[in-house]
């Protein structure tokens, strides 16, 4: 399972779409993948202090505009179409981010290599139709 989403205190002006708010940016910056599980509607409200009304309305403002799909017995998920970045990829990426931090190395460096790196790769023929 993914990492918990980290979320700020909800707005008490509106909390409900603030949680919204802040669980859509989480998915469509990446950082919540195609596929991944969000903690459950209890789980949310017990962890930002309102009520599971509250959050449970927030999941619903996601899922009405398609970018978290609920099911009674596999909890709530990130659309498959929603995420920026299939779940393999932001998980390869998390790893790589845990490794480059343990070795202290400069996360601008690791974006050049890895953008360096994309950029020279040699294309892969069938998928250009040169098979």
């Amino acid at each position: 399972m993914s990492p918990s989403p980290k979320l700020s205190p909800a707005d008490e002006a509106n909390p409900a779409l603030d949680i919204y708010r802040q669980l859509r940016g989480l998915i469509v910056s990446g950082q919540l993948g195609a596929g991944e599980r969000l903690p459950t509607v209890r789980q949310t409200a017990s962890d930002l202090g309102v009520a599971p009304g509250t959050a449970a309305r927030a999941y619903k403002m996601l899922e009405s505009e398609g970018l978290v799909i609920s099911r009674t017995a596999a909890g709530t998920r990130v659309a498959e179409t929603a995420g920026v970045l299939p779940a393999s990829v932001i998980r390869r990426i998390r790893e790589l981010v845990e490794e480059a931090a343990s070795v202290d190395a400069d996360p601008d460096d690791v974006v050049d290599v890895l953008r360096t790196i994309w950029q020279t790769r040699t294309p892969d023929r069938s998928a250009a139709g040169d098979a």
